[in-house]
């Protein structure tokens, strides 16, 4: 009778363990027919019982409702989990390392489960950049790559996986990992010159000028005739203050491409800075003449008057003699004048723009032009409380 007994508890186990375990196949057989909701429910039973909680099928089974989850339309079932690829992955990688007979790992690569996922990620992580939310996308194209890299993958890596998540980890100021991905797409010889320009660049954003300048002065050797390794140059150097070094080099792209405007432009605005506004003026009218319907050359010719006449004026303080002085006076006004029809082009370019605003204002004041003046301040106030 003892006996009796132990055997119906060792069946009464073993059929509650199987009883379990039928839950992780009534899942799968639920994920298939879509009825996520059903599924979620057996597998929840399955997770909390001590035997299928660490049954290798029951986290593949994870795996497959979490994939079916993100490709799902339905809001409910969206709540579901808030990574899911994410928990999909770990559940796969979990289910393989509970299967010491590899049954799980054949499973995914004759199923081509992981080249699914891998396309999922892809297609995640890109709707996450187009919406800026570059930490998140820097996550789902870091775990494609994990998954391409794998022995689970089947096919050929998709080499633009590193440019995208170099991508994304510069926009999310996650530099070094940005460098690391751009320079296997380098190594790789993957979009050309391109990923070493953005190696440069997020090297100026960790502050390391220096090894930026290194690699972008190392660039003409690797890529001979390419023009734009000249223009970062010039890029570097403005940013980083070395006006020497940008003019140098703008002389130099200014030879080889006398119509390219953004040059003229550029070396107007060092100009302007080093308050030298002959110069900058000339540079600025020839940008101008190339291209005429951009604010900042309009805004910053007109800023090369106002700031040349109102060194004019500081000047004219300094003269004792009553006709010198009204003549110097009146030199400036008329270098006043001339920034006028920029500052008004530069305010059709951008109506509401503040700056243009407040020039115009100034310049309408001393040409006492005071309809325009009062037009201009209203708008002003009315912008500046906002």
């Amino acid at each position: 009778m003892k006996k009796f007994f132990l055997l119906t508890a060792v069946i009464f186990i073993s059929l509650g363990s199987f009883a379990q375990k039928g839950k992780v196949t009534s899942a799968l057989s639920f994920i298939d027919q879509g009825n996520l909701d059903k599924a979620k429910e057996a597998l929840d039973q399955a997770m909390t019982d001590p035997k299928s909680s660490t049954w290798f099928n029951t986290f593949f089974a994870k795996g497959k409702l979490c994939q079916a989850v993100f490709k799902s339309d339905n809001p409910k079932f969206k709540a579901y989990y808030t990574d899911p690829l994410g928990e999909a992955y770990a559940a796969y990688e979990k289910a393989m390392e509970l299967d010491p007979k590899g049954t799980i790992k054949k499973r995914i690569i004759t199923g081509m489960i992981y080249n699914n996922l891998a396309l999922d990620l892809y297609n995640q992580g890109g709707a996450q950049f187009e919406a800026k939310n570059f930490q998140d996308a820097l996550k789902s194209f870091e775990t494609q790559i994990k998954i391409t890299e794998s022995d689970k993958y089947v096919g050929v890596t998709d080499t633009g996986m590193y440019y995208n998540a170099g991508l994304a980890a510069m926009n999310a100021k996650k530099y070094q990992e940005a460098v690391n991905y751009f320079q296997k797409c380098a190594d790789m010889k993957y979009q050309g010159v391109s990923p070493y320009y953005q190696i440069s660049q997020s090297y100026m954003e960790m502050g390391d000028t220096l090894k930026a300048e290194a690699l972008l002065k190392s660039l003409p050797d690797k890529f001979p005739g390419d023009k734009n390794i000249t223009l970062n140059l010039i890029d570097l150097y403005i940013k980083s203050g070395k006006n020497a070094e940008a003019l140098k080099y703008l002389d130099v792209a200014k030879a080889d491409d006398p119509g390219n405007y953004s040059l003229w432009f550029a070396e107007g605005i060092i100009y302007l800075n080093e308050n030298k506004y002959d110069q900058a003026i000339t540079d600025l009218t020839k940008s101008i003449e190339l291209k005429s319907d951009l604010y900042d050359s309009q805004y910053g010719l007109g800023a090369a008057y106002i700031n040349k006449a109102s060194d004019m004026f500081t000047k004219a303080n300094d003269i004792m003699d009553v006709n010198k002085y009204n003549a110097a006076i009146e030199e400036a006004m008329t270098v006043f004048a001339k920034a006028l029809p920029y500052m008004e082009k530069a305010n059709e370019l951008k109506p509401d723009d503040i700056y243009a605003l407040r020039s115009l204002r100034e310049l309408y004041y001393r040409l006492k032009m005071t309809d325009k003046y009062n037009n201009v301040k209203a708008l002003l106030d009315k912008l500046e409380q906002k």
